[in-house]
């Protein structure tokens, strides 16, 4: 239970730098359309820490399943994966690291068809 309303706490947090760093320290030294990339990842970030805290608490309450389990993993991985290829792709202009981004947003559907699944069985 509390290892991913901390894991979530923790994405949220650094989602919050992280966007603070986008708005203050990029702006001017990225071009435009680098920021709004970097903004997805930040919403993305912020959205699945919110889940990852979700799905800690739901762990606390109802009995324990592999499904809640691998939801919070999903998450965390889809938030590494998506989040951070997207924040790479800002910061190194490399375009190729925009072909990964796609294995974070599938990851991020499996969190939540796996969380509907948990759900379905309360």
């Amino acid at each position: 239970m509390k290892l991913f309303i901390i894991l979530g706490a923790i994405n949220a947090f650094l989602s919050v730098a992280l966007g603070a760093f986008g708005a203050h320290g990029l702006e001017g030294k990225v071009e435009p359309k680098y920021l709004e990339i970097w903004k997805t990842g930040v919403h993305y970030q912020m959205f699945h820490a919110a889940g990852m805290i979700l799905i800690g608490i739901l762990i606390g309450q109802v009995q324990e399943s592999s499904l809640l389990n691998w939801s919070g993993w999903m998450m965390l991985i889809g938030t590494i994966v998506f989040s951070g290829s997207l924040y790479a792709l800002t910061l190194s202009g490399v375009k190729i690291l925009g072909a990964i981004t796609p294995i974070g947003g599938v990851a991020f559907l499996a969190g939540w068809v796996l969380l509907v699944l948990a759900a379905m069985k309360f």
